[in-house]
């Protein structure tokens, strides 16, 4: 892959990226209340005065234009402000958060993968076959559900009903691994914890089967459509004259080309993942980014908020810049 397709990509993000800061910024600009009233809430002493003085000393008195500034200002620093109801930095806030989201994204992926991939091949190799009727039929509830309900009915089910899950957290108290990376299962394997990685583990089976689920559906799709388009090249039915067997033609010639538009739509979807599992974090208690927002939403931590929200069209843009990249990597005529 030549240097000058990257740097072409990267020089594209520049425009994108601009215009992201200008769109979350405005509408946090926009959206009604005002944040120092939030902060005074419980202070009844408080005097016009003083929200007055506050919002001097917040900027929040300047121009739009000026308080832009200052934001972007901010964010070359890496400053992304302070908590208006934590009063911590923002930064900290969402640092502390990321581990659990990521580790929970990437549990899902690998969940929607395992089941995917090979009901995809299947379905493509036994094309109207019972398997294929069935992949099929799965893959359209699988779209069909929403993630919430799937995420209760599992834990009604395996946590309530026969008790073999936890439904909420991410680990008991006090099992928590060394703290190396933030990632608990990770850092239960580094550290050789065996106890806690298990617990680790059973406490991330639901939420990660729940946001993994619609994801294995798209992907099955995408993965069926592909085979069928490969099972038909040329090349294919010149390796089956070869003698090769049908496990050889599929995996090694058939597979390989056909998870060319899966990888595009895997990428694309870690950045969904990582920037929209709100709900499922909020349904399991886990104490990830996405549930972090929902609590800054209610309490109306305009701060936490503005910077989430540009965290999450940071990586979803990032994640499509990644995508690129990787399916010119796959592909080479789309460098062309």
């Amino acid at each position: 892959m030549s240097a000058s397709f990257i740097i072409n990509r990267l020089l594209q993000l520049i425009p994108v990226m601009f215009g992201v800061t200008v769109i979350v910024f405005g509408l946090m600009y926009l959206t009604p209340g005002d944040p120092v009233e939030v902060i005074f809430a419980g202070e009844s002493g408080a005097t016009e005065e003083d929200l007055e003085r506050y919002r001097r000393e917040l900027g929040l008195d300047q121009p739009f234009p000026v308080q832009y500034l200052r934001f972007v200002r901010g964010l070359l620093r890496g400053d992304l402000g302070m908590s208006l109801v934590q009063r911590q930095p923002v930064r900290d806030l969402l640092l502390s958060r990321l581990p659990a989201t990521i580790e929970l994204s990437a549990a899902a992926i690998l969940v929607s993968l395992l089941i995917a991939i090979p009901v995809g091949v299947i379905a493509a190799v036994r094309r109207y076959s019972t398997l294929d009727k069935l992949g099929t039929l799965g893959a359209l509830l699988g779209v069909s559900m929403p993630d919430f309900w799937l995420g209760l009915v599992l834990m009604l089910l395996f946590g309530v009903k026969l008790g073999l899950l936890p439904i909420s957290g991410r680990i008991p108290w006090g099992m928590e691994p060394e703290h190396i990376t933030g990632l608990y299962v990770l850092d239960a394997l580094l550290t050789g914890d065996w106890p806690s990685l298990q617990a680790a583990l059973r406490h991330l089976v639901l939420p990660a089967v729940t946001l993994g689920t619609s994801m294995a559906a798209l992907t099955m799709r995408v993965t069926r459509s592909s085979m069928l388009e490969v099972v038909h090249q040329d090349y294919i039915t010149f390796a089956r004259a070869k003698g090769l067997s049908g496990t050889q033609v599929v995996v090694r010639h058939g597979l390989r080309n056909a998870l060319i538009p899966t990888v595009t739509v895997v990428t694309l979807n870690a950045g969904v993942l990582l920037g929209g599992n709100m709900i499922v974090e909020t349904v399991f208690a886990w104490p990830g980014f996405g549930r972090l927002v929902v609590e800054s939403i209610y309490n109306r931590d305009y701060t936490v908020v503005q910077a989430a929200v540009l965290v999450y069209a940071v990586t979803y843009v990032t994640m499509n810049f990644l995508a690129d990249v990787l399916y010119a990597f796959l592909n080479p005529k789309v460098r062309l």
